[in-house]
């Protein structure tokens, strides 16, 4: 039988957020994931003619629960969050955490405990539709900055994504590609498939066209959060012997720096 696929509508909000809008036809169902901005994602609900069902919270940070309370009084939406952070998140009306399944319509959405940028961090996988929306955990070709955990979390956090299957596209919660291609160039410089990447994102970022989604294959080859085990990256830094966390945890360092 085949899955009945959910639409995916990404497009920007605020100065360098994504929105990204899922809607299933047969049901109606429609869901934010985040909301960065309310008048931008209530724009791409009008044009479409949507009413918003869900809103899917990764974090309490401002720019991805600004549009919360508003749009639940457009739409009487329901707000799906972190447990450990539901006292900050406006409206919530359930939460979830590391582990916990639901499904919305018949969709399936697993969630996976990413904390380090903050300490409740989640992201939300549907594994019939391959997508992962990972907020500020994984970005592409970096990772998100720790403002409240530390690295040994953002370092498990990762993990737990990378382990998704490949093909997964990989989504975002801002345009912070090109940026990351010129870090990840400072400790990986002989990786070809890197070096061509950065070109491509050159290009695209040039006709102000996005970076986003990638996929968790591209990210397992390029992104060099996820690839604190390469030899070649640990050569660089003189760090052959050092555990992938402290690996990781200098990455890291680096790029606060950079």
């Amino acid at each position: 039988m085949s899955v009945n696929r959910l639409k995916a509508f990404q497009f920007p909000c605020r100065d360098d957020n994504y929105g990204v809008i899922l809607h299933d036809p047969q049901s109606g169902l429609t869901i934010s994931i985040d909301a960065p901005e309310q008048e931008a994602i209530a724009d791409v609900l009008e044009s479409k003619n949507y009413r918003l069902t869900h809103i899917l919270t990764t974090h309490h940070h401002g720019d991805h629960v600004e549009g919360n309370a508003g749009l639940k009084a457009q739409h009487d939406c329901q707000i799906i969050g972190p447990v450990e952070e539901q006292s900050r998140i406006p409206g919530i009306d359930k939460a979830v955490g590391h582990g916990d399944s639901f499904e919305l319509e018949g969709h399936r959405v697993e969630v996976i405990g990413t904390p380090g940028h903050t300490l409740g961090q989640i992201a939300y996988h549907f594994p019939d539709q391959c997508m992962a929306f990972c907020a500020d955990a994984l970005f592409a070709l970096g990772c998100g900055r720790i403002f409240e955990g530390d690295a040994e979390m953002m370092f498990t956090a990762l993990n737990r994504l990378a382990s998704l299957p490949d093909d997964t596209k990989i989504y975002a919660g801002h345009e912070y590609t090109l940026a990351n291609a010129k870090f990840a160039l400072s400790v990986d410089p002989n990786n070809e498939v890197l070096v061509t990447r950065a070109r491509e994102i050159e290009h695209l970022r040039d006709d102000g066209k996005p970076t986003l989604p990638t996929t968790l294959e591209v990210e397992k080859q390029t992104n060099p959060f996820l690839r604190a085990g390469d030899p070649a990256i640990r050569q660089h830094l003189g760090m052959e012997s050092a555990s992938d966390l402290a690996v990781f945890t200098e990455i890291r360092a680096r790029k606060d720096r950079f």
